[in-house]
């Protein structure tokens, strides 16, 4: 049996730690977070103990720690984690600030470090087959991929002030799909943004809608677009066209239900936020920690993945401010 800690104990924090319980041979021993509230309460449901940092870190049963606290403390507890010998499972985006984040090159890039990155997309099992029969040449050679990520509503002011933005924030998910999915490097990124949904979030200094255009030196192109509000629900879809075809992945239904009558065809909704849509990417993230843990698998997706998007992202706001595009 193998011990884990949990460093913060909010929304997605409990998620991790439900399955943590759900992966045969892993066990939370420890959940640290500075509200005692959400640590008590999380300690409560799990059996788990309440402590300090130092205290998890030094305890030589932990061989894993999951970063689930807030932005701002990803980078140094996945520091602080790594130099203590634990393997880490470090939610996104590794930092907010792209020379930070380089900074660590060190600590956190070197062959063999145990640094996982949460980008849980790559594990939902619609992106994996997507995935699976363009590796297979299914299309033929890719040569344009178009990702939808529409949120079903805007998340309170509050949260977007502390977010980083919409690039960092939210795009950089469909940035370390679109690095996925190309299979080679973005050489140049435009974006075009705009505060369309709530000017409450344009008043905090973000955006909530954009396009995004990213291109590889062979010429291969991705269009992202974002939104932070639908009006139907989480949008979520990719397609991917080869030189024989078209690859795409649509979105999940709360059901498989239709009704078909004279008004023409309805279907059940989609699945409503990534609680939902991407629970079982969550599940196969914490399946392939505990391979990392007992030493079957190096991560998946790591430092160098994290800031790979993170450039993307910060290239995505320059260009935005600009108009220009930006090129890596």
């Amino acid at each position: 049996m193998h011990d884990i800690a949990i460093l913060g104990a909010g929304r997605i924090g409990r998620i991790h730690a439900k399955n943590v319980a759900g992966q045969p041979g892993l066990r939370l021993k420890y959940v640290v977070d500075p509200v005692a509230a959400a640590a008590d309460g999380l300690a409560a449901e799990t059996g788990a103990n309440v402590v300090d940092l130092d205290t998890a870190l030094n305890d030589p049963s932990v061989a894993g720690v999951i970063v689930a606290s807030s932005t701002d403390t990803h980078l140094d507890y996945s520091l602080k984690a790594i130099a203590a010998g634990k393997a880490v499972f470090c939610e996104k985006p590794i930092d907010q600030d792209l020379a930070r984040a380089r900074s660590a090159q060190g600590e956190l890039g070197g062959k063999g470090v145990k640094l996982f990155l949460g980008f849980n997309r790559r594990f939902d099992p619609n992106f994996q087959g997507l995935k699976a029969r363009l590796s297979a040449g299914v299309v033929g050679a890719l040569e344009t991929v178009h990702i939808t990520s529409h949120d079903p509503a805007p998340p309170p002011v509050s949260y977007v002030k502390v977010s980083g933005g919409l690039f960092k924030d939210m795009a950089i998910h469909d940035f370390d799909m679109a690095r996925w999915l190309l299979d080679e490097p973005v050489s140049e990124v435009y974006a075009a943004a705009s505060c369309l949904v709530d000017p409450a979030i344009g008043e905090a200094g973000d955006v909530d809608t954009a396009k995004i255009i990213l291109r590889t030196a062979s010429g291969k192109i991705c269009m992202i677009s974002n939104s932070r509000r639908s009006g139907y629900g989480y949008d979520q879809r990719i397609e991917a066209f080869g030189a024989k075809g078209l690859v795409r992945a649509d979105n999940v239904m709360e059901s498989t239900v239709s009704v078909w009558g004279e008004a023409g065809a309805s279907s059940d909704a989609f699945q409503n936020f990534f609680l939902d849509r991407y629970a079982e990417a969550y599940r196969r993230e914490m399946a392939h920690f505990a391979e990392i843990i007992r030493g079957e698998a190096l991560p998946s997706v790591g430092y160098v993945d994290g800031v790979e998007a993170l450039a993307l992202a910060e290239a995505a706001g320059q260009s935005a401010k600009t108009g220009q595009v930006v090129k890596l």
